[in-house]
């Protein structure tokens, strides 16, 4: 998972701690929320990412008053982008992000998969 930290650190323009955090978030929120074939393939294609998600999964779980506002308008990617400017990501940075770990996602699981995690969660498509 370096590779992938390493990358968004360098593409994204942010720390590394925080590059792995929220790729564990982002990793977490899809497991979560995709289909479960298509994302436990990618997920067990991508190096490093059972690890993150281990570590991060529940980092990415809305709680407490702001959570239940959010979940009570849909959630979903909403509350995975609230989450992250939470820990000090720029809606553009997010977008970055996405957009690295999807396509480092269809690198190593492939490009049918990754489609079918992007289309199996709602409003996901317009960010990647």
């Amino acid at each position: 998972m370096s590779d992938l930290v390493t990358r968004v650190t360098e593409n994204v323009g942010i720390a590394p701690a925080q590059a792995e955090k929220a790729i564990g978030m982002m990793l977490g929120f899809l497991q979560r929320e995709a289909a479960d074939g298509p994302v436990a393939r990618m997920i067990e294609a991508t190096p490093g990412a059972a690890e993150l998600v281990a570590r991060f999964n529940g980092e990415g779980k809305s709680g407490g008053l702001l959570g239940k506002i959010v979940g009570a308008f849909g959630g979903g990617v909403m509350a995975l982008g609230q989450q992250l400017m939470s820990e000090g990501l720029s809606m553009g940075e997010i977008t970055a992000l996405a957009k690295e770990v999807i396509a480092y996602g269809k690198e190593h699981a492939g490009e049918d998969t990754v489609n079918e995690v992007i289309d199996s969660v709602p409003g996901l498509r317009q960010f990647v």
